[in-house]
């Protein structure tokens, strides 16, 4: 690997990374004023000397020196390249340098699989995140949301967790586009267990990044940090469904702090998973519905979304969750939620965010609690004989 780090930096830095818990702003300050190599040395020498390395106590730092004593970086570097990857660091040619950024936050170094550059792909990103009990409004519109940015030539980031996080980049996947999935275990375990294939998947069409070394195991603590990486490496964070408290929130308010654009996506006002999203709509982030809106936002001068003339998909293009209610509203008159849930067999929570996703493209109308056909579902194109 070509770069101006010595090999003795990398594998300093990547010893480190066994001893220092993600985003340890003590440790990097330390990392900042004594640099890898020296700061590895200090923590594996026979002994130090009080004040040597400020800001924490006799204990935290034995627990540091314990974890120097028993790090292997060449183990660790022969396991990620068997693997096929390998580690970057601060210097090369590949780190991405919007993580500068996070200061003393930032990483000690990346583990990375997969073959794309990670630095180009970085420059034109966007992190698509929320709920990992999502609904399937919820998975539908991130889904979207990421194949839309792929098929634009956006590589789409996020965490590879269940709901959200696995739409977006199942989304970008099925678009043959670039997907980074950004893990709180190392690059070599699969977590979630159920995401194997998925985790798979992403290695092979585009790449998984993690802070710790290989055989490193998820916490909750590195589930919230290694939201900050991902706020880091994109220009901007979408967040779809979330709760009040919710990590998805912790990635958006990163977001900002960082500088980066901060996007939300509004759903039923009936939905404890869309309370999140709009207080965060409210505070300032920008309501988007679709990629090209995003892509307004974060894009260059000239990425305009097109007007808004009406529903952008035909009818039969409908996938059969709001295909089924659409054709539980009549021809004429309106029906509320409940009645419209019965007769398309399904639950009101369900049928309505069906009903906010319709009346976003245009096919239904909204009075009060009551919903009917826009005219453009009768009539035209989207007629109910189905024409494209």
């Amino acid at each position: 690997m070509a770069s101006g780090v010595s090999e003795e930096e990398r594998r300093a830095r990547a010893a480190l990374t066994r001893v220092v818990e993600p985003g340890d702003e003590r440790a990097g300050r330390w990392l900042r004023r004594h640099g890898p190599v020296e700061l590895l040395a200090r923590l594996t020498g026979p002994s130090l000397t009080e004040g040597t390395l400020p800001g924490a106590g006799e204990q935290r730092v034995q627990g540091y020196r314990t974890r120097a004593a028993t790090a292997s970086p060449e183990r660790d570097l022969e396991r990620v390249a068997e693997l096929g990857g390998r580690f970057l660091c601060p210097g090369d040619p590949e780190w991405p340098g919007q993580l500068d950024d996070l200061g003393d936050a930032r990483p000690v170094g990346l583990w990375v699989r997969g073959c794309p550059d990670l630095r180009i792909w970085a420059l034109r990103s966007v992190a698509v995140v929320g709920a990992r009990a999502c609904t399937p409004y919820g998975a539908h519109v991130s889904g979207s949301l990421a194949s839309g940015l792929a098929e634009r030539g956006w590589v789409v980031v996020s965490g590879a967790a269940y709901g959200i996080d696995a739409a977006a980049h199942r989304g970008a996947l099925s678009a043959d586009g670039a997907t980074v999935a950004v893990l709180a275990c190392g690059v070599d375990a699969v977590y979630p267990r159920g995401h194997a294939e998925l985790i798979r998947r992403v290695v092979e069409q585009g790449v998984v990044v993690a802070e710790l070394p290989p055989g490193s195991h998820p916490t909750r603590s590195r589930f919230v940090l290694r939201n900050r990486v991902i706020a880091a490496l994109s220009r901007g964070t979408v967040v779809v469904e979330a709760e009040y408290r919710s990590g998805s929130l912790a990635t958006a308010r990163a977001a900002e702090r960082l500088g980066r654009f901060t996007m939300g996506v509004p759903g039923p006002v009936t939905s404890g998973l869309s309370a999140g999203v709009h207080e965060l709509l409210r505070t300032g982030a920008v309501l988007v519905t679709d990629a090209d809106e995003v892509v307004e936002l974060v894009g260059d001068i000239g990425d305009l979304a097109p007007a808004r003339r009406g529903p952008v998909l035909p009818r039969d293009l409908l996938d059969p969750g709001c295909a089924r209610v659409l054709e539980a509203l009549p021809v004429s008159g309106a029906l509320d939620g409940r009645d419209i849930a019965a007769r398309a067999g399904t639950t009101p929570d369900e049928a309505l965010a069906r009903l906010y996703e319709l009346h976003s493209l245009g096919f239904v109308e909204r009075h009060g609690d009551r919903w009917q056909l826009a005219a453009v579902a009768t009539t035209g194109s989207n007629a109910r004989r189905g024409g494209a």
